[in-house]
């Protein structure tokens, strides 16, 4: 979709020649209608230019940041209500709506905060914070513990004479404050690894081979979730499926034209809207089909029929009795509790979420007009997810945070890569979390319809770890062999140790608890293998893809052309920039490399 002309702006290189350049530039509001666009032109191969209606650092006017704030929203929130509803069994909710619905709420504000952390003060590149699928195999590794597993409810109520709501909430409140403190105490390591700089060290012994069956495993692990809730009735999770890939995939092409108010005047535009709200068109096209066959009483009205569940007005109570505005607060649940084996299990997932992101922020760059995050945004932005996770278990939302894939790809096909717009993003998030009404509303979701998302949604994830593989050399025996493995021991294993608690038996309590969550979460067990064999089996850079993965994904621009004051720290960065020790500390935008270091003193010497 075009969307405007294109202006290249051009550097001089040493010779004296042009060069085009990546531009961090900022539009005044008198500017506003401008258009700006930045031409790419990478190492090593040749990118077609970006026509981008607004980059980074423009900012567009106030009623457009709303509406494709609103557009990211939306393309977030179907992966986003997913994790409440996910965790809603193994946290032992029952039929505890409401308490679904301040989770949902909760999971939306902290998200909507993270999205404001991160791109004012982190990476500041137009990147969605949410919740992460990375923390849900751990979580429920943890959750299956023989201490945490849900308790029998109507052998409770027959030995309680006292049946009141607060003992029902005592079911399920330690379990949350478990998760809370994991997540609390595990992403102190991610804190780590942003702050002191340690992520490229870290970069340097991952390569795909480990990422690849680590990822793959968080979406083939929770196969059984989608099982569980397609179950519930076939027919409309297939036409869930079918819904999605009819929208994805078939009509991904149609355009559909739209009035828009732009540049002071109207315009019609062709807008992808197919192609952006593909889940949330299926979901909603299942959902009101539900609701047709409900009102008709096609589908069974006795909860023992197979089908009843597909009826959307089971949980209509949810809406009813949710208050209109409802404010989540830290410790709504208690102060987290926190477990070594819990928190071991916990750094799985963190380990996990930190590579995703990684190569997240490169992609970003490019489809937002930026030149390469350098080192220093790049663990800022690890620094502040950790940050966010942080804030996520105090708020206690049951997960920590993430940035978006989907959320990213959307920059290139609106063309719109304003990091003001993410920020009105992230209000709109925080602002529809403070209604309790809203977070209910998705309760009423059929059973069948999300698990149709699901199956969509957890074989992306899966498909996404794979793609990993494209770096890797496949002809190589020792690659299948270790992928093969890896891959496969991190389904048996904790199959296995699940059917088998038991055979976990050193006489020390903490230890048992330690080992069993470590060996039944399926990303560690494939990680950990994927890990160890790439390491430790002799094979060279370009066979095990760690040289193309560096090149692709987390290549540190060193181009001394390129404008990054984008990724400058606002109100503070003339305050350190003062400040000698500020080129040795890795998160401050002053920050230089050994490499930069002696070149630039090499520089100053010539000069002289």
């Amino acid at each position: 979709m075009h969307l405007a002309e294109s202006e290249v702006v051009e550097t001089k290189n040493k010779d004296g020649t042009a060069n085009p350049a990546f531009v961090c530039t900022e539009s005044s509001h008198q500017q506003q209608s401008n258009t700006i666009t930045v031409s790419l032109n990478e190492r090593h191969e040749n990118k077609p230019e970006l026509d981008l209606l607004y980059a980074i650092n423009d900012r567009p006017p106030w009623y457009l940041c709303i509406l494709f704030g609103f557009q990211h929203y939306i393309l977030a929130f179907g992966g986003i209500i997913a994790i409440p509803l996910i965790l809603a069994e193994p946290m032992c909710f029952g039929d505890n709506n409401s308490v679904k619905s301040q989770l949902i709420s909760t999971i939306f504000l902290v998200s909507g905060l993270c999205t404001l952390l991160q791109t004012t003060f982190g990476t500041r590149l137009p990147i969605l914070q949410g919740g992460t699928f990375s923390f849900i195999t751990p979580t429920l590794a943890i959750l299956a513990l023989p201490e945490w597993r849900c308790p029998d409810i109507t052998e409770m109520l027959v030995n309680t004479t006292n049946n009141t709501e607060f003992n029902r909430d005592e079911i399920w409140k330690p379990r949350m404050r478990e998760i809370q403190g994991a997540i609390l105490v595990a992403s102190l390591l991610q804190l780590v690894l942003g702050f002191t700089g340690l992520v490229g060290f870290v970069l340097r012994c991952i390569g795909p081979l480990t990422i690849a069956p680590t990822i793959t495993l968080i979406g083939l692990s929770l196969f059984v979730e989608a099982g569980k809730k397609s179950g519930a009735h076939w027919g409309i999770a297939a036409l869930t499926v079918g819904l999605i890939f009819l929208f994805s995939q078939f009509l991904s092409k149609v355009n559909i034209p739209l009035i828009v108010y732009t540049e002071k005047k109207w315009k019609i535009i062709k807008y992808p809207i197919f192609k952006l709200f593909s889940v949330l068109l299926g979901m909603c096209g299942s959902w009101l089909i539900c609701f047709l066959l409900t009102f008709f009483d096609v589908l069974p009205l006795s909860a023992k029929d197979y089908g009843h569940t597909a009826r959307t007005d089971i949980n209509l109570n949810a809406v009813e009795s949710a208050p209109w505005f409802h404010v989540p607060y830290p410790g709504q649940w208690g102060l987290p509790t926190v477990s070594l084996a819990s928190v071991l299990g916990m750094m799985a997932g963190v380990l996990a979420s930190t590579m995703e992101s990684i190569g997240d922020y490169y992609a970003c760059a490019r489809l937002s007009g930026a030149p390469p995050p350098p080192m220093h945004a790049v663990n800022r932005g690890i620094a502040m997810e950790a940050i966010g996770c942080i804030l996520a278990a105090i708020w206690g939302s049951g997960n920590g945070t993430t940035s978006y894939s989907q959320n990213i790809a959307a920059l290139g096909i609106t063309k719109v890569g304003s990091r003001l717009v993410l920020q009105y993003a992230g209000l709109l998030m925080i602002f529809l979390g403070l209604f309790g009404k809203f977070g209910a509303i998705f309760i009423t979701i059929p059973i069948p319809v999300i698990g149709g998302m699901f199956m969509v949604m957890f074989g992306m994830i899966a498909a996404v770890g794979i793609s990993n593989l494209q770096y890797v050399d496949l002809n190589s025996s020792r690659n299948l062999l270790i992928l093969g493995f890896s891959t496969f021991s991190g389904l048996v294993l904790p199959t296995w140790f699940h059917s088998n608690p038991e055979m976990i038996n050193t006489g020390i309590r903490e230890l048992d608890q330690v080992l069993t969550v470590l060996f039944t979460t399926h990303m560690f067990v494939g990680g950990f293998f994927g890990f160890i064999l790439d390491n430790l089996i002799p094979g060279t850079e370009k066979e095990r893809g760690i040289k193309a993965w560096r090149e692709h994904v987390h290549k540190e621009s060193t181009d001394s052309e390129e404008d990054q004051s984008c990724y400058d720290l606002p109100f503070v960065n003339k305050y350190f920039s003062r400040l000698r020790c500020a080129y040795y500390i890795p998160f401050l935008p002053m920050y230089k490399t050994d490499e930069k270091r002696v070149r630039n003193m090499q520089s100053i010497s010539t000069n002289r």
